[in-house]
């Protein structure tokens, strides 16, 4: 099912993976890179109903509005409180998430927004060969429970890399930024993304 939503944004869209008894919602945004096909998103808006939880991959508004440049962080978190009362409305525990920019965006607004938990993909610690601009504080004031999965090759911050916190963190091994793994590693791309999902199902029975 897909939702168009207006936001203060623009029009935002959202397609829904809904699961037959849910008893999660869990909202994904994606990165400025790419949209909703990304395949960490994907797979878990397959995998994710099956187990109780309704997925909503949500497009923001200039990615609906087909523009090749992503705003500003605030114009992100100003289209994303835009989504939420269509989220909040199945009156179902919201689990806040998304990919790169989009988990930025769900840790900035996770306790404004009432969110009962943070999904984090490929959070961007830093900008690629720039540890010293860290965005961590954002990672570690989402004041609630929050889960960071992360390539064990990305650029834009590898999993020894991060600071200690009270969030989990799940490592995709040979994983680079969007969780694509190199031909020759020993672990396969599906297997890359069963790590991804079955941590992700492991992570959100453990809040219930």
């Amino acid at each position: 099912m897909i939702e168009i939503v207006e936001t203060d944004a623009g029009t935002a869209r959202i397609t829904w993976r809904t699961a037959m008894k849910p008893q999660f919602v869990l909202a994904l945004g994606h990165g400025v890179g790419g949209g909703i096909e990304a395949r960490d998103l994907q797979a878990l808006a397959q995998a994710l109903p099956a187990h109780g939880v309704s997925v909503a991959l949500v497009e923001q508004p200039w990615r609906v509005a087909g523009k090749k440049v992503a705003p500003a962080p605030k114009t992100l978190d100003t289209g994303w409180r835009g989504i939420w009362p269509a989220l909040s409305g199945m009156e179902l525990p919201v689990i806040s998430g998304g990919r790169s920019a989009g988990a930025r965006v769900a840790c900035r607004t996770a306790a404004e927004l009432g969110a009962y938990a943070v999904l984090a993909l490929g959070f961007p610690l830093h900008p690629p060969g720039k540890p010293e601009k860290s965005r961590a504080e954002e990672l570690l004031g989402t004041r609630v429970p929050t889960l960071v999965v992360q390539g064990g090759n990305d650029p834009f911050g590898k999993p020894d890399e991060f600071p200690e916190g009270s969030y989990g963190l799940i490592e995709v091994p040979y994983g680079d930024h969007g969780f694509a793994i190199p031909g020759r590693a020993e672990v396969t791309q599906e297997r890359a993304l069963e790590i991804i999902t079955e941590g992700v199902v492991e992570w959100i029975a453990s809040l219930g």
